[in-house]
């Protein structure tokens, strides 16, 4: 008989501690927290440590003349209000009364905090990085007296003593509240309309009448003009934000607009990571995720795989065209 092989100094891949943090890595989600932490903590240190770039300017430029607001319509405190602690609160109350599993509720919650601080976060990049002048930059530097009208100067003829003022006044593209509002309330319209099945094909009751189960559905849909406004209702309300930063001279039309488009196509991104195309027939219900972050699977229904995808979703929970239903 052939005596073991001594396994001292290997590691098993299958056991032990790297095999226990790869199983932990697979099966949870902590490759997104994490993430989400590295965001968090890369936002503050370009908060707190990272000064734009200064683009010269020139005093004769009118779009920069425009007078500084010292109050503002939508200050940082009500921006945070309206795009993170409304959509939040909409989220959790509207899973409280589907009576939603906890899985439903954790990826509903990180789905909308990587949405906001992806995009605070590319956002401050692309700011730091452009330094383009606000529209109220002038009366934000104070230029000395002595300083000529008719050539480009630099940050160095500011007079301004408070840093947070003038240094902002290079951080005008994309704008942040922009941005911000629709990863918020861009993230809820999506979540609101595949909670309400806008888009939704498939699914319906059966059949009669010549008239087959997709095609009832698709005429109620259309049909529901309320539902979809609802869904609508958090978009509007994020262009209203980013035009208040046009009234406020803090941004232009040019910057709320790419710093709208910034925030939208985030939250779409961070929603789709884990929820189903709106046009799926299981729109509202997100993907099961990993393994370990299900009870047991298929027991109480926490990222169960329905009977009737089984086969056709390959394990897992998405929704399913017409044409395969049909066929």
């Amino acid at each position: 008989m052939v005596p073991p092989r001594p396994t001292s100094g290997v590691v098993d891949p299958s056991g032990g501690i790297v095999g226990s943090f790869s199983r932990f890595w697979q099966r949870t989600y902590a490759s997104d927290h994490i993430g989400f932490v590295l965001l968090l903590v890369g936002y503050l240190l370009l908060q707190f440590f990272v000064e734009p770039f200064h683009r010269m300017f020139s005093l004769n430029d009118l779009r920069i003349a425009f007078p500084h607001a010292e109050v503002e319509r939508v200050p940082l405190l009500n921006d945070f209000i309206y795009a993170l602690f409304l959509p939040l609160g909409v989220l959790i109350l509207a899973n409280l009364a589907t009576h939603a599993p906890p899985h439903k509720h954790h990826v509903t919650v990180l789905g909308l905090a990587i949405s906001l601080i992806l995009a605070s976060f590319l956002t401050d990049v692309i700011k730091n990085a452009v330094g383009r002048p606000r529209p109220d930059l002038l009366a934000r530097c104070v230029p000395r007296p002595d300083t000529p009208r008719d050539v480009l100067v630099t940050i160095d003829v500011c007079t301004q003593t408070d840093h947070h003022t003038l240094h902002d006044g290079w951080r005008s593209f994309p704008s942040g509240h922009s941005s911000f509002a629709f990863a918020g309330l861009g993230y809820l319209s999506l979540f609101l309309a595949g909670q309400m099945r806008i888009f939704a094909h498939g699914g319906g009751g059966g059949g009669g009448g010549g008239a087959s189960a997709g095609d009832k559905v698709e005429k109620l849909v259309r049909g529901d003009l309320l539902r979809a406004l609802l869904c609508g209702a958090p978009l509007l309300g994020a262009t209203m934000i980013a035009i208040s930063r046009c009234q406020d001279y803090r941004h232009d039309v040019y910057d709320v607009c790419v710093g709208g488009l910034l925030g939208w196509t985030v939250a779409y991104w961070s929603y789709r990571r884990y929820w189903p195309r709106l046009g799926s027939w299981r729109c509202e219900e997100p993907y099961a995720g990993p393994l370990g972050a299900q009870d047991v699977v298929g027991r109480n229904g926490y990222g169960r795989v329905r009977d009737e995808e089984e086969g056709l979703g390959q394990g897992r929970n998405v929704g399913i065209d017409l044409g395969v239903l049909s066929n």
